[in-house]
């Protein structure tokens, strides 16, 4: 099995340990590649070629547009890979082959909107005096830490990659442990297509890789997207030199249903909500909040919904939902689903790991539903990130609400209802930082994406997006001065 390297100052290299790690497909436990596991001086050596290429390099000096034409290219060589791109994010993450294909094309899309944007990127005059010329501009941070998780990874590569290069910043990248492989490919299409070098390095490895580029000097932003232990530590070892902060982390999504709402809509949405990708969303509807006069009629439909999902390993024709990404996270979801049993929550369907072929092997959890679920419980406080659907039932606006923002998450929230005044007065109240209105799970590359409270700070995609990777400058230039004669 050849391994895959590190991409550091536009070369392909080892380990400087020649540690390498075996990735396992999550579907059967099988090793699926061997990659090279970087380490502390790996990233510094990666921090290094940034550096010099943002401050010695062209990159940050082209015009606008060969950026975006750079932009573009990579997006194209993106497009010509997308089959097999999806076919390596359903083998590493897990997820149904329809799904990685969903990804790559969202990926794709992320590039050509940054590509367009900065396309018509310029600075702004600003009024002032006849003889004075006073400008806006915005301009790179410099060199950028990006730490992608393992759940999205070509989906969060691009949408890291793509602003901080169309600024016109060099990065170093940093995949989750457990699921490089797309990203590695995409690190291959950037080779192929021509940045200069160091613009763009490539570090797999471990939580140590993150560490570094977190805590190193030469750093200038780091952007992390994963969990809040994760987001904390990097808050920390980012106060080195104060570097730019941004974290897109958890979340518990409350997904309000009333009873007013299109019902066979709100539960379809709801178990997609709860179920792509297993579940293992930061955005997952994992939290249905139903009105009780629909609560019993709902929750029976569901329960019957669920036990016809279709699970399977992602490549299999007709899979619906696949495994979870490691045992560890196997046996964390079923054992938050047996402390909320424990509890006093009812499990009307799941809490297990199926059985049977193909199951005998790789890491599953059967789609699961509890009801009588309390707010108190560790279930509902916690991110699951796996395929589990908790019921809460509410009387009335105000109690939906109070209970929908007793979290301390407030990254996405859902809302059902026919009443278009209610929809807007609701989710104007939810403490989110997205609201769904008789939708769910939708991202768009010209709408913000990012957290309130605990899930995180600042902003991804959209102009607010490209302005988390730039600098706001001021000039101001005198062309008639005179002395002041203060002093």
């Amino acid at each position: 099995m050849k391994q895959k390297l590190l991409y550091i100052d536009g070369e392909w290299n080892q380990a400087a340990t020649g540690a390498h790690s075996n990735i396992v497909d999550p579907g059967t436990g099988e090793s699926i590649a061997s990659v090279a596991r970087g380490s502390p001086d790996d990233a510094s050596r990666a921090i290094q070629a940034a550096r010099q290429a943002f401050d010695h390099g062209p990159w940050p000096h082209l015009t606008a547009i060969e950026r975006s034409q750079r932009l573009n290219a990579l997006a194209r060589a993106l497009s010509d890979e997308a089959e097999e791109i999806a076919r390596l994010e359903a083998l590493n993450v897990g997820k149904t082959l329809a799904e990685g294909r969903a990804d790559v094309q969202d990926a794709i899309a992320a590039f050509d909107y940054f590509a367009r944007v900065i396309a018509t990127e310029s600075g702004t005059m600003n009024d002032a005096a006849a003889h004075v010329i006073s400008m806006t501009l915005r301009e790179p941070v410099g060199v950028c830490g990006l730490i992608t998780p393992w759940n999205y990874p070509i989906l969060q590569a691009a949408w890291k990659l793509a602003p901080a290069l169309a600024a016109g910043n060099t990065v170093v990248m940093k995949p989750a442990s457990l699921t490089p492989l797309s990203t590695h490919r995409l690190a291959e299409l950037v080779d192929q297509v021509g940045f200069p070098r160091g613009v763009f390095n490539l570090v797999t490895g471990g939580t140590d890789v993150g560490q570094t580029l977190a805590a190193s000097a030469e750093v200038d932003l780091i952007s992390l997207t994963g969990s809040n232990a994760a987001g904390a530590a990097v808050m920390q070892a980012a106060t080195s030199n104060f570097k730019r902060i941004s974290l897109e982390l958890g979340g518990k999504n409350p997904h309000v249903v009333f009873a007013d709402a299109d019902l066979d809509c709100a539960l379809d949405y709801a178990l997609n909500a709860a179920f792509f990708n297993a579940g293992q969303m930061c955005s997952a509807g994992s939290r249905l909040l139903l009105e009780r006069s629909i609560h019993d009629s709902f929750v029976a439909a569901l329960t019957e919904r669920i036990a016809r999902i279709r699970v399977g390993h992602g490549l299999s024709e007709g899979t619906q939902m696949g495994p979870v990404i490691s045992a560890q996270q196997r046996d964390r979801v079923l054992g938050l689903v047996a402390g909320a049993v424990e509890e006093g929550a009812q499990l009307l369907c799941g809490g297990r790991s199926p059985k049977g072929t193909p199951f005998e092997t790789g890491f599953w959890v059967e789609p699961t539903l509890l009801a009588g679920v309390q707010g108190s419980m560790r279930v509902v406080r916690e991110e699951i990130f796996g395929p589990v659907i908790t019921v809460e039932c509410f009387d009335g606006e105000d109690e939906a609400v109070a209970f929908a923002n007793d979290t301390p998450f407030g990254l996405a929230s859902g809302l059902w209802t026919r009443d278009i005044a209610r929809a807007n007065r609701v989710l104007r109240r939810l403490r989110t930082a997205t609201v769904w209105v008789n939708d769910y799970n939708v991202a768009l590359p010209h709408a913000p994406w990012g957290g309130y409270k605990a899930s995180g700070i600042g902003r991804e995609l959209s102009r607010a997006g490209l302005d988390e990777y730039t600098e706001l400058k001021h000039a101001y230039i005198n062309f008639e001065p005179k002395p002041m004669g203060w002093f």
